[in-house]
């Protein structure tokens, strides 16, 4: 589904993403891990096309994102960190707005839309405008608008980010019903025991290289837990 080839990006002087190369299988919840700065935006955005990379190769559904991005734009479902959400709009005419921009077909969009909001468990909020939703309320609403058009890849950026602990239940429940309906997701986070409960499989990055890739428990091991070896990892690369 995901195929990245030694994919780099500079900002200046400053590499942000550092050929970084991993492949993702159907299926697979992948959770991109790693601390504020050290890539995982940066890495996602070009995997969605929405920033050129300046060397590398990332292929998606397929499709190679920087000749054919709008091919990739159409079939994945994506939500950035800044969730993109239209405040002063109610939900369901804000899902439906966005069932229009997909280019669903008109006789599809009303079921779209009610598809989105159970999935994303919304009908309590459904006819609430977003400013008055709860934050975790919104992220469901931005994660509505991410498999509305039913996508074959989500891409999550920090999808639990600001949540209080049973919102992150519920949004992590949400990403695992995903991938169960065949969806494959790759998530990025710096909570660590997010990934531990949600992903079967991490991919570890520290200042724009991947410093380990696998099982959460193998990249653990006898350290016991992620976090513990995230920072020896990370000690160790650096």
């Amino acid at each position: 589904m995901i195929r990245v080839q030694d994919l780099s990006k500079s900002f200046g002087s400053h590499r942000a993403v550092d050929h970084v190369s991993f492949e993702i299988e159907t299926g697979e919840i992948v959770g991109f891990i790693g601390p504020n700065g050290a890539g995982k935006s940066t890495t996602m955005r070009m995997l969605t096309g929405y920033l050129a990379s300046d060397r590398g190769r990332a292929e998606v559904l397929g499709f190679d994102v920087s000749r054919h991005p709008l091919e990739v734009q159409r079939r994945i479902g994506y939500l950035p960190e800044s969730n993109p959400l239209y405040v002063d709009m109610r939900v369901r005419p804000f899902l439906r707005f966005v069932a229009e921009v997909r280019g669903i077909p008109r006789r599809e969009r009303a079921a779209a839309v009610e598809r989105a909001i159970e999935l994303c468990a919304l009908q309590e909020v459904a006819r609430k405008r977003i400013r008055e939703c709860s934050k975790g309320y919104k992220q469901r609403v931005g994660l509505a608008q991410a498999v509305i058009h039913s996508p074959k890849v989500l891409i999550l950026d920090e999808p639990t980010e600001g949540l209080d602990p049973n919102q992150r239940v519920v949004m992590r429940d949400l990403i695992q019903g995903f991938a169960k309906q065949g969806a494959t997701v790759i998530l990025s986070t710096h909570i660590l025991p997010e990934v531990e409960l949600t992903c079967p499989r991490a991919l570890m990055i520290s200042r724009g290289r991947i410093v380990a890739d696998g099982a959460p428990k193998k990249i653990s091991g006898p350290l016991g837990t992620l976090e513990q070896a995230f920072r020896q990892i990370t000690q160790t690369k650096e």
